[in-house]
Formats: structure tokens, C-alpha cells, sequence
């Protein structure tokens, strides 16, 4: 594994906006749903543009929503900074075809675009400790008690060590393109179980809890809320 000590290291997050978003209901998939007038996917690449000056944007779509996303990039003139491809079959696969644009040792953010409440301070940390460790990867720790189903019914597991994975999924080139070159396999599940199956110890980071993904409409209610409740605490 490399580790990369130069802080001038050339930045790309690849934002995965292929879903549909089914269990939002509708038929427009939940990235491109508005949020006090904005698509969720501005609000997200809003971030990630404004985090470093040099950071490159991969957005991975799905091709009937090309011409939609061009019109967020436009809207944010940010035309020269983001590249746009289409989706794979799985998320292995849509990460796999943004992957393609990340020809130079750098670090790579592979980022849900409905995480839309991910901060600045969140991917500065995720570049810190990739740039130290070769991978970062931020978590929170549950509030509630947790149960597992086991064939004879069920048993407490102790949530103090417990982690729940957020993104950006933060890792060296050369670590994420080596992972992507496998086959893939049904336990792929993020990018980190990618990443981990070639040998690679991931390192966890804190998260932050408004880095919520955007799954039902419960969750863009209280998005809208925290959103109005960080400008006006910008105005303030």
C-alpha cells in the first residue's frame, strides 16, 4: 500500500447518483427531489466543489437523467470541474465506470448523493486520515439498542461496538483502483468491503449524524429543517 504524504495530492469525488430511489415513492429518483428550492444532487456537489479549490467531480448517473444532471452542474458553473457518466448495473459497477476518470495518483471520495448534509469539515477529515492512513471511512455509533436475528430467534449485541458507515468513502488511488479490479461479488456492499477484501485494514473515522442518507420522506422533511436551521445560523 502507498501512503501519500503530499498535501498538494490531486482530489476526486465520485458522487453516486444512479438509484431510482424507489422506496421514496414517485417517479423521479430522490437525488433530483427539491429541498427549499434546490435539488438535493446541488446541495451535495455544492459541498464537494466548495470543500478544496482543486477538488474534480465524477457524477455517476443514470442515463435517463443525463440531461437533468447537466442542468445542476450548469446552474452551479462548474462545467469545467465535473465529469458526467452513466451508471452500472450495482453500485460496484457505477463506481467501476467513474473510476475510469482517476488516472493520476490521488485521493478518491466516493460519496451517496443523497448524503446532501455532508460538510466541508467532514471531507477535509476524510482527506486527512486518507492521506495518513490510505483510507478513510467516517461512522457513527447507534443511539438505540440493537437485536440480530439468529435461526433460534434473537440476541442484544452491544452497540458500543457497533458502527454505522456513512460516506465519503475516502481511499488512495491506488488502493480503490487495485479493489475495483476484482469480479464482482454479491457482499460488496460499499466501497469499503471492496476495498477490505484485497487485505486492507479499513480505519474508521467519526461521522457526523446530519450525514444522513435520504431514504424515505421522513428524511427530507427533517433535511429541509436542518438546512433552514444552518442558514440561519449563517446569518446570524
Amino acid at each position: 500500500m502507498t501512503l501519500y504524504k503530499n498535501a498538494a495530492l490531486k482530489k476526486f469525488a465520485l458522487i453516486v447518483a444512479a438509484g431510482s430511489g424507489s422506496r421514496m415513492g414517485g417517479d423521479l429518483p430522490k437525488q433530483f427531489l427539491l429541498v427549499n428550492g434546490k435539488a438535493v444532487l446541488w446541495y451535495t456537489l455544492h459541498t464537494f466543489l466548495h470543500a478544496y479549490e482543486d477538488m474534480q467531480v465524477i457524477l455517476v448517473l443514470h442515463e435517463q437523467y443525463l440531461e437533468a444532471g447537466k442542468t445542476i452542474v450548469q446552474s452551479l458553473d462548474a462545467e469545467d470541474r465535473v465529469v458526467i457518466t452513466t451508471g452500472g448495473e450495482t453500485r460496484f459497477h457505477s463506481v467501476k465506470n467513474g473510476l475510469q476518470f482517476v488516472q493520476q495518483p490521488s485521493i478518491v471520495f466516493v460519496h451517496d448523493a443523497v448524503r446532501f448534509l455532508v460538510s466541508e469539515r467532514l471531507i477535509h477529515a476524510c482527506y486527512e486520515e486518507a492521506v495518513k492512513h490510505g483510507n478513510a471511512v467516517p461512522s457513527v455509533r447507534p443511539v438505540d439498542s440493537l437485536r440480530m436475528e439468529m435461526d433460534d430467534g434473537n440476541k442484544m449485541l452491544d452497540r458500543n461496538k457497533v458502527h454505522l458507515i456513512q460516506t465519503p468513502q475516502t481511499f488512495s488511488s491506488d488502493l480503490i483502483w487495485k479493489a475495483f479490479q476484482q469480479e464482482y461479488h454479491a457482499s460488496f456492499t460499499d466501497e469499503a468491503t471492496v476495498v477490505e477484501s484485497t487485505g486492507v485494514k479499513i480505519n474508521l473515522i467519526e461521522g457526523e449524524t446530519n450525514n444522513m442518507k435520504i431514504t424515505r420522506p421522513a428524511d427530507l422533511q427533517l433535511a429541509e429543517q436542518i438546512i433552514k436551521g444552518l442558514d440561519g445560523s449563517e446569518q446570524s
